[in-house]
């Protein structure tokens, strides 16, 4: 601290002798490339109209070279970058921007001219360019190389082309890279592995945000992507992440050198107090602020320097709270294992419940204070941006109405609503993104912790669980599906089998068995037959022994049921019909002298 105190006066005068400076102000030259009207794929809408708009933000930020193309075919695409390497020699600064469509074939990008085919995956390499092509362009230039594609949709030819390797690995937006050259920047629209929405005006989201930003006068580079990475989040409800690759030195990098001003008799105590708090926003720690406070006390940015330091010391509590909740969830553990006293092990419990609310409300106060700090240094910038040389002169708290007021940069319901979302994506959450954190997202969230191996406090949406699940660039919790239907992609769609085959319970196809051949019909009983099946055998027996020792009785049974159908009663005397109104009754037994049935007349 002693030290920082004796050499913090001298980075301050040297902070201002080079703030007096005017800024770097070389060449600067720009290509614009858009492709819109594809031949052999449904056309963009907004792509000529992003070029047009980055041509023009070029222009009137006063760059020597802006060459602006549209629906170019791949081989005017490689004259126009042959002849914009030639500019790029003499240049300090190159700037390429290209929308349309890219696509990435096992890791490499490639940029697509509006007369492709690609009906083959290799046919990649002979009708599209490579971003390497596009870095050989810009290479010449001394001080800064950048390109900027706004070119992560989805593949149209993703569905018609031709596999000649089945494990050739074609990706869903455009692959990371790491630039081998030095001061190189390569911006995508979205974060590698996801896809940019073309938004519903005539510009895209990162077009907007762009021609917003990135002419800044005096901004570096770097943090002109930040504000750009900003306002994509918000436009487009955290869906869609602007991400920057590559790095560059200590020194800003602005596109736009701030204009020279003649330098006053007196210094600007303002102006002063400006540049002093942006040499320690660099440094960022509590010292270099406490520092920053002894030597201005009072005004607009002390007020924004106690702000930082109060997110400082926040997070600090935060990280003390969640090392203290771990020690005392690890206490309740090794007494419950070691089967202590009751009364040692609810102590123990009970701190541990201590420790763990101890923790949620150091959670909710970091996340709280970095909120308020993010919003006033926005609006530290915007004022920078509109009057570098003045700030609202202010001795008012950081409790006052010119810090406190300001709107968060995210509402809790905001961040719960983000967290859902991205849930979603993930294919955890299924609910509706309300901002509201029940139950039902909890869950959400205790599931993706299960799935990803992660262990995110559930009780609130955090900025580290937006952070941690955002950074998961494909589905986590698998995709369950009714009996009948199959995963496809992120939907269920119904298992159709060919004719002979059915779903069986392990949702698979399986051959049906042949169906049994039906039995033959047999003939039924007579059901006015009510008699016993003994006794109606025995009546026939005895009729078929009438007929075959008698017969004149036999005769007369057939007589008998020839003419009515009815019963026949047999004995040793021979065979007769029943009489009318009488019936047989099986009486058992059966044999000379004694009959089995008898006649019974009501």
């Amino acid at each position: 601290m002693r030290n920082l105190l004796r050499l913090c006066p001298l980075l301050l005068v040297a902070t201002l002798l080079l703030g007096a400076e005017p800024a770097f102000a070389g060449k600067r030259v720009a290509l614009v490339l858009a492709n819109s009207a594809y031949q052999h794929a449904p056309s963009l809408a907004n792509p000529v109209n992003d070029g047009a708009v980055m041509a023009k933000t070029l222009k009137e930020a006063g760059f020597d070279v802006v060459e602006s193309r549209h629906d170019l075919s791949a081989q005017d695409t490689r004259r126009v970058l042959r002849d914009f390497a030639d500019a790029t020699r003499t240049a300090d600064i190159a700037v390429v921007y290209y929308a349309g469509h890219g696509i990435e074939v096992e890791g490499s990008n490639y940029l697509i001219p509006v007369d492709a085919r690609l009906e083959r995956d290799t046919d990649v390499y002979d009708e599209a360019l490579s971003l390497d092509r596009v870095l050989v362009a810009v290479e010449p230039a001394k001080q800064l190389r950048l390109v900027i594609l706004d070119a992560c949709r989805d593949n149209p030819f993703g569905k018609t082309m031709k596999r000649t390797i089945a494990s050739r690995g074609i990706g869903r937006g455009l692959a990371q890279v790491e630039p081998t050259s030095p001061n190189t920047l390569i911006a995508y629209s979205a974060k590698a592995g996801f896809t940019a929405q073309d938004g519903d005006g005539a510009n895209s989201p990162f077009t907007v945000a762009l021609s917003k930003h990135l002419t800044t006068p005096g901004l570096d580079v770097r943090r002109a992507f930040g504000f750009v990475r900003d306002d994509v989040l918000k436009s487009t409800g955290n869906k869609q992440e602007p991400f920057v690759y590559g790095s560059l030195g200590g020194d800003d990098v602005p596109l736009v050198p701030v204009k020279a001003v003649a330098a006053a008799p007196a210094a600007n105590p303002q102006a002063d107090m400006r540049r002093d708090y942006e040499l320690v926003l660099q440094v960022g720690n509590k010292p270099a602020w406490e520092a920053f406070l002894a030597q201005h006390p009072d005004g607009f940015y002390a007020n924004l320097a106690k702000l930082q330091i109060d997110k400082i010391q926040a997070e600090q509590a935060h990280a003390a709270a969640i090392e203290k909740a771990k020690q005392a969830e690890a206490e309740r553990d090794r007494l419950a294992a070691l089967g202590a006293q009751k009364d040692a092990q609810a102590k123990a419990a009970a701190d541990a419940k201590a420790a763990e609310q101890a923790q949620l409300a150091a959670q909710k106060a970091k996340e709280q204070a970095q909120q308020q700090a993010a919003a006033a240094e926005q609006q530290r910038v915007n004022l920078a941006a509109s009057a570098p040389s003045t700030a609202p002169a202010s001795t008012a708290g950081p409790a006052g109405t010119n810090v406190a007021s300001l709107t968060p940069a995210a509402t809790p319901a905001d961040l719960s609503r983000s967290v859902q979302t991205e849930l979603g994506r993930v294919g955890c959450f299924s609910g509706q993104a309300d901002g509201n954190w029940t139950t039902s997202s909890q869950r959400s969230l205790s599931q993706f912790n299960r799935y990803a191996g992660t262990k995110l406090d559930v009780k609130v949406a955090s900025t580290d669980a937006l952070d941690t699940v955002k950074s998961k660039p494909s589905r986590v919790c698998p995709l369950v599906c009714e009996h009948g239907f199959k995963a496809d992609g992120d939907k269920c769609t119904k298992i159709v089998c060919r004719e002979g085959y059915a779903v069986n319970d392990d949702n698979e196809c399986e051959k049906q068995r042949a169906a049994k051949p039906a039995k033959p019909a047999t003939a039924k009983r007579d059901d006015g037959d009510e008699r016993p099946a003994r006794q109606r055998r025995q009546a026939g027996g005895a009729a078929a022994e009438a007929a075959g020792g008698y017969g004149a009785a036999a005769g007369i049974a057939a007589a008998g049921r020839r003419s009515g159908g009815g019963q026949v009663f047999c004995n040793s005397s021979g065979c007769r019909p029943v009489s009318r109104g009488c019936h047989l009754e099986y009486r058992g037994g059966g044999g000379p002298g004694n009959d089995a049935n008898a006649e019974v007349c009501n």
